[in-house]
């Protein structure tokens, strides 16, 4: 199983712990190849500028080639965990502009067929309330991205790092990120349910009728073969 690990923070704190508990309790049952461990702001140490330059091409984009690297190794693995501590009761800032400067991967706009095959863990852990909200905030671009199955566990541990965690609340991650990774194991293929159908669908009538951002995103549907028998997850 490849794994790529997106974290929206440069500390190994509580919520990088929860991604590692989890990938032992994966590779307890299976072999693990982690694609790469990418962490933000560290890898990608820019906010997106608005200048919609990636509307004609990605390649456009002024932060092009440190973006690629966090995508290449996305489309690569077949599972994707995505981290955050919760900051405000939201993901953080640089996860936030991480997903701003994707949204070009959204299904309103380009997205990528092979995302349509692929598993997704959003992670994140809080000294108080809002995890929820901070995974809620990335679940759902991978959900625009076209990722078929997503999903979240937060969990508030009354601490400010893993070290002032509880002995009770460790054996609770334990048992629930236990849990989780059977969850991952006994789902051998990711397929598109019919919300995510339905939201191509949308899309592809929107780039057909030419309401798309630009001409260059609906001849990229054309390339893809979408406005006939085609769909990504086929």
């Amino acid at each position: 199983m490849k794994i790529t690990l997106v974290h929206g923070q440069n500390h190994k704190g509580s919520t990088y712990q929860l991604s590692h508990i989890l990938l032992d309790k994966i590779g307890q049952k299976q072999d693990v190849e982690i694609v790469n461990e990418f962490f933000l702001p560290k890898d990608l140490n820019h906010f997106c500028l608005g200048c919609f330059q990636c509307i004609e091409g990605d390649e456009n984009c002024p932060f092009f080639d440190e973006k690629t690297k966090i995508l290449d190794a996305i489309e690569a693995a077949d599972v994707l965990i995505f981290t955050t501590p919760t900051y405000c009761l939201r993901a953080s800032a640089p996860m936030k502009s991480f997903l701003d400067m994707t949204f070009t991967r959204w299904m309103v706009h380009r997205p990528k067929a092979i995302m349509f095959s692929k598993k997704a863990i959003v992670l994140s852990s809080s000294a108080g309330s809002g995890g929820k909200l901070a995974t809620k905030d990335i679940a759902t671009s991978l959900f625009y991205w076209g990722i078929p199955w997503i999903k979240q566990y937060s969990k508030s541990l009354q601490a400010m790092n893993w070290k002032g965690v509880s002995k009770k609340n460790q054996d609770k991650v334990d048992r629930d990120l236990t849990k989780l990774s059977k969850k991952i194991l006994r789902k051998k293929n990711a397929k598109a349910g019919i919300k995510t159908k339905f939201m191509f669908h949308m899309m592809k009538n929107m780039q057909k009728a030419g309401w798309g951002s630009s001409p260059y995103e609906k001849q990229y549907w054309m390339s893809q073969g979408w406005f006939g028998g085609k769909a990504p997850w086929r």
